[in-house]
C-alpha cells in the first residue's frame, strides 16, 4: 500500500503538494498525519475531501504500508501516527521538501529537495517536465500553497521558481479570487482585540544592528490560527522579524516570521524543539515557563541573528584602478589581464593598496568603443565617466541598493578618508578602499546566485558571492588530532603576523566528502614568503622560497611538506610565457583555479576557525558529482 502525507498541523503548501504528488503517484491513498489549520479546514468540505479520495488514518493498516510519500517535511517525529510506517520492514520513502537541513531529517530511497519558497513549486516543475495538464480546481488549490508559503512572493525566501510555478498556474487556470478568499483574510470580531493586546505586549530589541520584535502573552484558553495575527501586525507596523511568545492554556507556543536574510526563525525555531524556514516557523514549548523561554529566546537571537553586511564587508579589493593618461589600448589591455568589466580612474596609485584622488570610471564597453572608432591611442581621461557617487565603509546595503538600482549606476566606489600631514598642516584625501559591483549587490538580495536567471547576468558577469558555514565539527570527525593541531597554529601564526590563512583546493574539497587528504596548500592573505618563514621559525622546519611566484613551501620534522603561497592573480604576457604573479585578495585567487569544487577555502584564522569560504556554489556542484570549470 501506498501513502502521500504530510506534516501534522497540516497547511496549504502541505495539502497542495499532497494533491500534486498524487497526479505523479496515482494508486497512492491521501492520508494527513494529524489536524490541519484553521484557513485548510475551511477551505476542506467533504466534497473536496471525497474528490481526491483522502481517507482517515483509523481507515489505514499502518502495517501494510510499502511506500510513504512524505512532502513538506522530513522530520519523522512530525508524522503523527503515521510516523509508526517508518519501522515496516523493506518500507521504501520518497520525501518531496523545500525547508533546510535540521537534525533529525530522514533520509528517502528518493529525495526532491529544493531550497526554494515552498514545495508545491517543487512539483509543479516535475509535473511540467511530464507534460502533465492541470483542472482548473487542482491549479487554485497549488496557487493556494505557493501564496501561503511565500507570503504571496513578499517572503526572502522566495526564488525564481516559485514565480515560474505560479505564472504556469495561472495559465492551468488558478483562480486567484479563491487564493485571495483564503489567503487575505479579514480579521473575526474577536481576533481585533488580540491583534491589540498583541501589540500592547510587543518590545523591540536591536540585535547587530537589526531591530527585531518580541511579543508576550498569556491567554487563557487556545486560540485557533494565531499566526494569522503575528502576520497581520508585522505587515501593520512593517516589522523585518517577529517573535511571539504566547501561552494558550496550558501550552507554550512560539510562533516567528522574518522578511530579512538576517534573521532566519527556522533555525531558531528549532533550537526551541520546533520547525519550519526561514521565513516562516513555529514551535510548541515544553518544561519551561514563559519567563526561561523567552530568556532562551533573546540568547538565540544575539547568538544567530546575523549582522547587517556593511560596505566595507562586502567590497572587493584591493582595487585595480588607471591613471587619465594611460590610453584606451592600454586600459583594455588591463581589463583584460584582470579580468574586470569596469576600471577606477585616479589621480595617483603608486600605492596600489591606497590608490587616491578618484576622478571617474570607464566601462569595458566604452574602452571597445573608442577603439572601434580608431580612438584607441587617445587618453581615457577624454572618455571616463566624471558623474558618479561613492559610499564610505560604514554603508549599509539600503544605500548600496539605491545608488546601483535607483541610480543606474554600475560600480560604486568606496572611500576611506585618510588625514596627512603637510607642510600646511593636516590634509583630507580619499583613497579607494574597494568596489562594490553590480552582481555584488544581486549576490547579497538573491543570497544564491544558483537561483538566478542567467539573462540577469551580461555574459560577462560572474555571480560569485561568499557563502559561508562552519564545519570544525566535520574537521574534527575526519582528522586526527595533530593535523587539528597544526592547522590551528597556522591560523594563530598567522593573527599574530596580521593576516588571514585558507586551507585551500584539494584539502578543502576532500574534507567535504569526508575523504582525509593530508596535502595541505595554505594561501595568505598578505606576504605569503613572509608568513612561511615565521611558521617555519616556530615549527623548527626549512623552508624553500620561490620569489617570483609568492610560494615557498614549509617541510616539518617530520618529513611532512606545507606549500604555502600568497593570495594571488597570475597573467601571461605572451602565449607560453611564464606568469606574471600579483598579490590580491583570496576570491581573486580561487578564481584563477580550474574547476569550481577546487576553489573553496577554510579559513584558519581564530575567530573564524572551521569556517567554509565558497564564492563559486562549490558546494552544490560537489554534493551533485558535477564538474564545472570557472573560465
Amino acid at each position: 500500500m501506498e501513502i502521500i502525507t504530510t506534516h501534522t498541523n497540516a497547511d496549504f503548501d502541505g495539502l497542495a503538494s499532497m494533491v500534486a504528488a498524487k497526479k505523479l503517484y496515482p494508486k497512492a491513498t491521501l492520508v494527513f498525519s494529524g489536524s490541519a489549520e484553521r484557513p485548510l479546514r475551511d477551505f476542506l468540505s467533504q466534497d473536496i475531501r471525497n474528490l481526491y479520495g483522502f481517507k482517515k488514518i483509523k481507515h489505514i493498516d499502518l502495517a501494510s504500508v510499502t511506500r510513504l510519500i512524505v512532502v513538506d517535511t522530513r522530520q519523522g517525529n512530525r508524522l503523527g501516527p503515521l510516523e509508526e510506517c517508518l519501522n515496516n520492514p523493506g518500507i521504501e520513502i520518497h520525501l518531496y521538501d523545500h525547508h533546510p537541513d535540521a537534525p533529525g531529517d530522514m533520509q528517502g530511497d528518493v529525495e526532491h529537495i529544493e531550497p526554494i519558497g515552498s514545495t508545491t513549486a517543487i512539483f509543479v516543475a516535475l509535473l511540467r517536465a511530464q507534460g502533465m495538464v492541470l483542472f482548473p480546481d487542482e491549479a487554485t488549490l497549488m496557487s493556494l500553497g505557493l501564496h501561503e508559503d511565500t507570503g504571496s512572493f513578499l517572503y526572502a525566501t522566495t526564488t525564481p521558481a516559485d514565480l515560474q510555478a505560479a505564472a504556469w498556474l495561472l495559465e492551468q487556470g488558478a483562480d486567484l479570487d479563491i487564493v485571495n478568499q483564503f489567503i487575505s483574510r479579514d480579521l473575526s470580531a474577536e481576533q481585533i482585540p488580540l491583534l491589540s493586546l498583541l501589540l500592547e505586549n510587543s518590545m523591540t530589541y536591536t540585535v547587530h544592528s537589526v531591530q527585531v520584535t518580541v511579543s508576550r502573552l498569556t491567554l487563557p484558553a487556545y486560540v485557533d490560527d494565531f499566526a494569522v495575527l503575528v502576520r497581520r501586525m508585522m505587515v501593520m507596523e512593517n516589522l523585518d522579524a517577529v517573535f511571539s511568545l504566547v501561552c494558550m492554556g496550558e501550552r507554550l507556543y512560539l510562533i516567528c516570521r522574518s522578511r530579512i536574510p538576517e534573521v532566519n526563525v527556522g533555525i531558531i525555531a528549532r533550537e526551541m524543539g520546533g520547525g519550519g524556514h526561514a521565513a516562516a516557523a513555529s514551535a510548541t514549548i515544553r518544561d519551561k515557563t514563559l519567563f526561561e523561554a523567552e530568556e532562551e529566546l533573546l540568547y538565540l537571537l544575539h547568538r544567530q541573528v546575523k549582522p547587517r553586511a556593511m560596505a566595507g564587508e562586502l567590497m572587493s579589493s584591493p582595487v585595480i584602478t588607471a591613471t587619465p593618461d594611460i590610453t584606451h589600448k592600454q586600459a583594455n589591455d588591463l581589463m583584460a589581464r584582470y579580468n574586470i568589466n569596469v576600471l577606477p580612474v585616479v589621480r595617483d596609485n603608486t600605492d596600489r593598496k591606497n590608490p587616491t584622488g578618484l576622478l571617474g570610471i570607464i566601462s569595458r564597453r566604452d574602452i571597445t568603443k573608442a577603439i572601434a572608432h580608431k580612438l584607441g591611442e587617445m587618453p581615457i581621461s577624454e572618455y571616463m565617466t566624471t558623474d558618479l557617487a561613492v559610499l564610505p565603509e560604514s554603508a549599509t546595503q539600503a544605500d548600496i541598493q539605491e545608488l546601483i538600482i535607483e541610480n543606474r549606476q554600475r560600480l560604486i566606489p568606496i572611500i576611506r578618508e585618510n588625514i596627512r600631514e603637510n607642510t600646511q598642516g593636516e590634509k583630507s584625501e580619499s583613497v579607494i578602499c574597494g568596489v562594490i559591483t553590480r552582481t555584488d549587490l544581486l549576490n547579497l538580495v538573491v543570497n544564491d546566485p544558483a537561483h538566478l536567471p542567467r539573462n540577469l547576468f551580461h555574459e560577462d558577469e560572474h555571480p560569485s558571492s561568499e557563502r559561508t558555514r562552519n564545519i570544525s565539527s566535520l574537521m574534527t570527525d575526519t582528522l586526527s588530532r595533530d593535523i587539528i593541531l597544526l592547522l590551528r597554529e597556522i591560523g594563530e601564526i598567522a593573527e599574530d603576523v596580521c593576516m588571514q590563512a585558507y586551507a585551500v583546493g584539494g584539502f578543502a574539497r576532500d574534507l567535504l566528502l569526508q575523504t582525509r587528504n593530508l596535502d595541505i596548500d595554505i594561501v595568505a592573505e598578505g606576504d605569503g614568503i613572509v608568513f612561511a618563514r615565521e611558521l617555519a621559525a616556530r615549527k623548527q622546519a626549512a623552508v624553500r622560497t620561490h620569489e617570483k611566484f609568492a610560494t615557498a613551501t614549509v617541510i616539518l620534522a617530520d618529513g611532512m611538506r606545507i606549500d604555502v603561497a600568497t593570495a594571488r592573480l597570475e597573467y601571461y604576457a605572451f602565449p607560453a610565457a611564464m606568469p606574471t604573479v600579483e598579490r590580491s585578495s583570496l576570491k581573486q585567487d580561487l578564481f584563477r583555479r580550474d574547476f569550481t569544487i577546487n576553489a573553496m577555502a577554510i579559513h584558519l584564522n581564530p575567530k573564524r576557525f572551521g569556517t567554509l569560504v565558497d564564492f563559486f556554489n562549490s558546494q552544490n556542484d560537489l554534493r551533485e558529482r558535477r564538474i564545472r570549470v570557472l573560465h
